[in-house]
């Protein structure tokens, strides 16, 4: 096996990898029955797909010598950075306007938390 069919290899096996946290995230958001689980799926879902997609790219451009590698490697950086602030604002917002979360799913913690601490 020559350097570029394992070059391929690996860059299709992270394509594939992107693709299954993709499609699992889009089943999270059909499945899931509250705001914060399907935004937990998402979330962590979309950023492992994306970033598989990203890595992918990054190893091909630099297999033939068009890119540097600095700009993937900034889009993941700045990926890993902002969707986890961003769900967590959402899910911030979301409570504080008084979404309620599934009655069979979790206990609300922040709630007797909040409730001690006033």
């Amino acid at each position: 096996m020559d350097s570029r069919h394992l070059l391929d290899l690996v860059v299709s096996l992270l394509l594939l990898g992107g693709l299954f946290f993709l499609l699992t995230g889009s089943f999270g958001l059909l499945r899931l029955r509250d705001v914060y689980s399907r935004m937990h799926a998402t979330t962590k879902s979309t950023t492992l797909g994306v970033a598989g997609i990203v890595f992918a790219a990054l190893i091909f451009l630099r297999g033939l010598d068009m890119s540097s590698g600095l700009r993937e490697v900034l889009i993941v950086v700045f990926l890993f950075l902002t969707a986890p602030v961003g769900a967590h604002m959402i899910a911030r917002a979301a409570y504080r306007a008084g979404v309620s979360l599934w009655d069979g799913g979790a206990v609300d913690e922040f709630k007797t938390w909040e409730e001690k601490n006033r």
